[in-house]
């Protein structure tokens, strides 16, 4: 190798590949400390962009915990919502769709309707509606979420936040600019007084506001 040439880059995951192997080799394919090895895979392929290979990884993990911890277990649910959301920006929502609404359904059986996993789940499950152009259905799901993470959780609870900020695009996207408009102000003033001016959150939503003025006034 000359002087000007530089090294070859390592792969990125190479170490959570290794760990994979190492947990295959010491423990089995189907042991639950390999499948985690495959999940924490399959996040960096997905870091990557390499969708492909995280969702395959992903559907390995999903069968595993199927079978190691059954079908109401949380570790099963959240693998399952991860392999929706990769579904999802593959851009197979009919599949993502019926993904997160079996998460959906198992955290209210585990949890209730009122539980925070339950309530990211129906959050996670609104994107997919409004991608899909379900928006209505998006909507009531989304105001109901809103309401009960602040009477739960209060109005500054950071998933309520997130939340709100997901109905304020909604709206957006409907072409409800000023409803869009009074949720975002609404949002920056929360973030503000629960976090600072300066605080990332704030900013996220400052930048938000702002490009809605220049866009629709």
């Amino acid at each position: 190798m000359s002087e000007n040439d530089e090294p070859p880059r390592e792969d990125p995951c190479a170490n959570a590949e290794r760990l994979l192997a190492q947990q295959r080799h010491a423990l089995g394919e189907e042991h639950l400390e390999t499948l985690a090895a495959m999940l924490a895979l399959a996040d960096c392929r997905w870091e990557e962009g390499r969708l492909i290979a995280a969702r395959r990884l992903e559907e390995a993990v999903v069968a595993g915990r199927r079978r190691q911890r059954g079908e109401e277990h949380f570790d099963k649910l959240k693998a399952v919502g991860k392999l929706g959301v990769t579904h999802a920006a593959q851009g197979d929502l009919a599949a993502a769709r019926r993904l997160q609404e079996e998460v959906v359904a198992g955290m209210r059986r585990l949890f209730g309707e009122e539980d925070r996993e339950t309530l990211r789940a129906i959050n996670n499950l609104t994107g997919t509606l409004a991608a899909a152009g379900d928006f209505d259905e998006a909507r009531a799901l989304l105001e109901a979420v809103i309401a009960t993470l602040g009477r739960v959780f209060g109005e500054e609870d950071a998933d309520a936040l997130m939340a709100l900020g997901n109905l304020a695009a909604l709206s957006w996207q409907q072409g409800e600019r000023e409803e869009a408009y009074a949720l975002q102000l609404h949002l920056v003033a929360v973030c503000r007084r629960a976090f600072g001016e300066d605080a990332e959150k704030t900013c996220a939503a400052v930048e938000t506001l702002e490009m809605m003025e220049r866009i629709a006034f």
